[in-house]
């Protein structure tokens, strides 16, 4: 069954604002989402963070992209998820049931 959410983070050299973004993620009481982490071939330990996050249905995958769009369409290429959201590195959803509030089909 796919995931009704999929949550897609773009990074580039994000070690340092990418830990609350995966905390936001990992506190959401909704778990009917994947997570897909698009890296663009970072050489800081952006990869390692995510892969570390303990984010169940995490994936990363980091390959030089030309720029935060075509990130963000490798992104949408690969989910899964029957709606969209995009919470790159650096942002977080301060709210722990943010998912569940929004309106189900």
């Amino acid at each position: 069954m796919n995931p009704l959410f999929s949550i897609i983070t773009i990074t580039f050299n994000a070690e340092q604002v990418l830990p609350p973004t995966l905390e936001s993620v990992k506190r959401q009481s909704f778990t009917n989402f994947e997570h897909l982490v698009v890296d663009g071939a970072s050489t800081d330990g952006t990869v390692e963070i995510a892969e570390r996050s303990g984010i169940k249905g995490i994936s990363v995958v980091s390959e030089p992209d030309r720029g935060l769009y075509d990130a963000m369409n490798k992104g949408i290429r690969r989910a899964k998820g029957e709606y969209l959201i995009f919470l790159n590195a650096g942002d977080a959803s301060m709210r722990r049931r943010r998912c569940r509030r929004l309106p189900m089909p």
